[in-house]
């Protein structure tokens, strides 16, 4: 049995350095060290309107306290960097949970990002937490809205929660206080 690198190559893309176009990789532990600054920059992108991510405060986030989570990057045009990344953190018998997202602030990455996101949502076993515009976003395009308590107590395990009667609930996140909906399908 003969090795065969073209194969091997086609069928592991990162290994010669470049992502994909138009298809999302998951990045593996070296790909994000490799990656950290990019993504790191797409994610501050992502959260500038509200001053940042709270999770991530510099590139050494990405591979450092949240260097567990899953990173999934697309390429989307012709200059050959990631133009986008969904992350997200397996939360055990609940599912996969998304914690963050970033695009270059384009509008192919934005749209292919949020995309991205609702084809997920919409299988059991994935999740997020939102608020405000991308709430409405994910609401309209048909994601489900979880509001049983017992459903989001469990995907949000070790988590204070305030429960409201519409299903919404507040939690602090960031040191501060938010009204969040659950949407998905968590498990």
């Amino acid at each position: 049995m003969s090795f065969d690198l073209k194969k091997y190559l086609a069928n592991n893309p990162l290994l010669e350095g470049d992502i994909p176009k138009n298809k999302w990789v998951e990045l593996s532990k070296q790909d994000l060290e490799d990656y950290k600054d990019d993504i790191f920059g797409l994610i501050q992108t992502a959260y500038s309107y509200i001053g940042g991510h709270s999770n991530y405060k510099s590139a050494d986030d990405v591979t450092g306290s949240e260097g567990e989570n899953d990173y999934e990057v697309i390429d989307l045009d012709q200059d050959g960097e990631i133009d986008a990344v969904n992350v997200a953190k397996p939360k055990g018998p609940s599912g996969v949970k998304f914690v963050a997202t970033g695009h270059d602030g384009s509008s192919s990455a934005k749209r292919e990002v949020i995309k991205h996101k609702i084809d997920r949502l919409k299988k059991p076993g994935f999740y997020v937490e939102v608020s405000g515009k991308i709430k409405d976003i994910l609401v309209n395009a048909g994601v489900p809205v979880v509001t049983d308590e017992a459903t989001i107590r469990k995907a949000l395990a070790g988590k204070e929660i305030e429960m409201n009667d519409d299903g919404t609930y507040i939690r602090k996140i960031g040191g501060s206080k938010h009204t969040k909906t659950l949407l998905g399908m968590p498990l």
